[in-house]
C-alpha cells in the first residue's frame, strides 16, 4: 500500500480487498464478457443496425476494451500475468501489442519521473533537444497537440509513431521481442480485419480511420491533462470529479491520483477509496483537480492548456 497511508485508511482498504467482490472479481470478469459480447453482437446486427450505429457502438466498445487492457495490465482479474495477458491480447483497439503497452505504460508508473521527457513514456511535453532540434511545423504539431481538439486530431497519431519508434530503435539494439510482439499482432489484426471484411462488409481502412483511430481519439479525452509539470510529484497527477458516464467509460481512472497511489487497486474501488478520503486527496494534489471535461472543452478547444516545451528545459529555451 501507499506509503501515506495511515493505520486505519491501510485497515479499511484490506477490508475492501477481502470482500467476496473484490476475492472473486466479478465486476471485471463481467466487463470481459460484456466488452467482448457488446463488440461482437455489434458485428452480428451490423446490417440490421446499419453502418453508422455500427461504427459509433465499435468505437465505443474500443475504448472500453482500451480501459479493460489498463485494468488488467495492472493485475486483474487474475494473478496470473499469461491469463490476463490472453483475455487483453484481442488486437480489437488495433495500435499496439498488449505486451508493449503494458510494458511503456508500467514504466509511466515511476512518480517521480512522471512527465519528464526521456523518462517518462507517456509524457506530452517535449525536452530541449527536441525542440531545439524541431522545425516551424513539427513546434506547430507540438503546440497543436496541447489544444483539445488537437489531441483528439493529431494525438493518436503522435503517440503511434513515437511508440513504434521506441520499439525500432530497440530491435536496432538487438532486443528481437518487439518483431515477436508485432508479428503476433500483426497476424491476430490482419485476421480480424479480413474477417470483418468478409462477413460484415467492413473494409480494413475503414475500421482504422473511422472507428479503431477516433477510438483512440475520445480514449486520449482522460488524459488530455490527465498529468502536468509541477516540482512534487503528487501535484502533477490529475483529481477529475467527473459524471458516472465517462467514470464507467475510463473505469473510475479519472481519479488518476489514487490509481497512481495505489495501482493495484481494482477499478471498481477506487472511487470508493477516493471518497474516504476525498479532502486529503484533493490536498494531496496541489489544487489539481477538475469537474468533468466539459470545461476543458471550453477553454482549451483552440488554446493551449501549457506550453509543449517541459518547463525544466524551458529555462533554456525561449518557445
Amino acid at each position: 500500500m501507499a506509503e501515506y497511508l495511515g493505520d486505519s485508511q491501510q485497515r479499511r482498504i484490506a477490508t475492501y480487498l477481502a470482500t467476496w467482490m473484490a476475492r472473486t472479481e466479478w465486476p471485471t470478469w463481467l466487463l470481459v464478457i460484456g466488452i467482448y459480447g457488446g463488440w461482437s453482437l455489434t458485428l452480428w446486427f451490423r446490417f440490421n443496425l446499419t453502418l453508422l450505429p455500427t461504427t459509433l457502438l465499435l468505437i465505443g466498445f474500443c475504448v472500453w476494451f482500451m480501459s479493460l487492457q489498463h485494468e488488467i495490465m495492472h493485475g486483474h482479474p487474475t494473478r496470473y500475468i499469461w491469463l490476463n495477458k490472453m483475455l487483453a491480447y484481442a488486437p480489437l483497439a488495433v495500435w499496439y501489442p498488449y505486451t508493449l503497452y503494458r510494458e511503456s505504460h508500467l514504466r509511466h508508473h515511476n512518480d517521480a519521473d512522471l512527465t519528464l521527457p526521456g523518462l517518462d513514456p507517456e509524457t506530452h511535453y517535449v525536452d530541449a533537444a527536441v525542440w531545439q532540434a524541431s522545425g516551424r511545423h513539427m513546434r506547430t504539431l507540438y503546440r497543436w497537440r496541447k489544444t483539445f481538439w488537437g489531441r483528439m486530431l493529431v494525438g493518436p497519431s503522435m503517440a503511434i509513431l513515437d511508440t513504434w519508434k521506441v520499439a525500432f530503435q530497440q530491435v536496432s539494439c538487438g532486443d528481437f521481442r518487439y518483431v515477436r510482439m508485432g508479428l503476433t499482432h500483426g497476424g491476430l489484426l490482419a485476421g480480424m480485419l479480413a474477417g470483418m471484411q468478409h462477413f460484415f462488409g467492413i473494409s480494413w481502412w475503414y475500421y482504422l480511420l473511422f472507428i479503431a483511430y477516433p477510438a483512440m481519439s475520445l480514449a486520449m479525452v482522460r488524459s488530455y491533462f490527465e498529468h502536468r509539470a509541477a516540482p512534487d510529484c503528487k501535484h502533477r497527477i490529475v483529481i477529475n470529479e467527473t459524471g458516472l458516464p465517462m467514470r464507467i467509460l475510463f473505469l473510475n481512472n479519472n481519479y488518476h491520483l489514487v490509481h497512481h497511489d495505489l495501482p493495484r487497486l481494482p477499478w471498481y474501488l477506487i472511487a470508493r477509496v477516493y471518497q474516504d478520503d476525498r479532502t486529503d486527496y484533493l490536498k494531496r494534489c496541489g489544487g489539481f483537480n477538475l469537474h468533468g471535461y466539459g470545461g476543458l472543452i471550453r477553454d482549451h478547444g483552440f488554446n493551449p492548456i501549457d506550453a509543449p516545451l517541459h518547463p525544466i528545459a524551458a529555462v533554456r529555451y525561449v518557445l
